[in-house]
């Protein structure tokens, strides 16, 4: 078994931060990795939202075609940008352990009221916009693209009042200072793999070092409620232009898993959520079920109304 790993990045300092993190562990087993930059569709297409410009995996298919070609070894991702459905010849091998999954409201101004009338928030998220149009219906959403530093000198310069963003990446970068608030997970249910770094190689990797570094990597909680969570996605046949969202829990004596799912329409106006119990072992069978509840639902609708719109725009 080799012991020189390359792993594949995007080139932002959060993802650097989630490539060191995913070096140091190998490292620590024993292993020399190396950090390889590969720059993505979502990376350089920055004057366009990300529901318009037209591609699953705006964020992954470049850093995919090096594990195609062996370019790379592993491809380090933020779960949440992780497409519904892997190419048959890749696979997601491990799922890092998972930081806390809120979204923030981060400002240079401390005494920040969500609740001002003019309130500009700032946000590239299908999902945050929706559900900010549902719960801060006074306020305003305005597009916010690029990597976390981009979006903060943006803030700084007064394109918003404050930005939404996921706790993870902020706590990464160590941005706590500006977190105003801390949003309720129960209402403002995040998106599917939030928080976590996954970790994708291509089905052909040698097996030996592909359960080596399954071993190394994967945090098997973390794994079981991405397992239900993606299954609900995938179900769903969304991704990031999409504003459904996706929680799973474990009960305190890992036997069960809870998954909280749903899905908003653009405007906020409708909201389906469903939450069910499984074994753990039934997890993605819990994701399909959910999935199914809700677009019974009228998350279907909702979907068929979301694509009719983009369509006609």
């Amino acid at each position: 078994m080799k012991t020189s790993i390359r792993i594949g990045t995007r080139g932002s300092k959060l993802a650097l931060w989630q490539a060191n993190h995913v070096a140091g562990q190998l490292t620590a087993a024993g292993l020399t990795p190396e950090i390889v930059i590969i720059t993505t569709k979502g990376d350089v297409v920055l004057d366009r939202s990300l529901d318009k410009i037209g591609a699953k995996g705006v964020f992954t298919e470049e850093l995919e075609e090096g594990l195609r070609t062996g370019y790379i070894d592993i491809a380090v991702h933020s779960a949440k940008d992780v497409q519904s459905s892997i190419p048959a010849d890749l696979e997601l091998l491990a799922f890092m352990e998972r930081e806390r999954v809120n979204d923030v409201v981060v400002s240079f101004d401390a005494s920040l009221d969500l609740q001002r009338p003019d309130l500009v928030l700032g946000t590239s998220s299908t999902r945050r916009k929706a559900m900010l149009r549902r719960f801060l219906p006074h306020a305003t959403t305005a597009e916010a693209r690029g990597n976390l530093q981009t979006r903060l000198r943006k803030l700084e310069e007064g394109q918003y009042h404050a930005l939404v963003l996921a706790y993870a990446g902020v706590h990464r970068m160590e941005y706590d200072g500006l977190i105003r608030y801390v949003l309720p997970e129960t209402q403002y249910v995040p998106a599917t793999g939030q928080g976590s770094v996954a970790i994708e190689c291509a089905r052909s990797l040698e097996p030996a070092l592909k359960a080596e570094l399954h071993r190394i990597l994967d945090h098997p909680a973390t794994h079981a409620c991405l397992t239900a969570e993606r299954a609900f996605l995938r179900t769903m046949e969304g991704g990031c232009s999409i504003p459904s969202f996706a929680l799973a829990t474990l009960s305190p004596d890992g036997q069960t898993i809870r998954l909280h799912g749903g899905l908003i329409s653009l405007d906020g106006q409708e909201f389906i959520e469903e939450t069910q119990t499984a074994l753990v072992a039934a997890g993605e069978a819990l994701g399909v079920q959910v999935a199914e509840t809700v677009l019974a639902r009228g998350g279907q609708h909702i979907l068929d109304s979301i694509r009719r719109e983009r369509n006609e725009g």
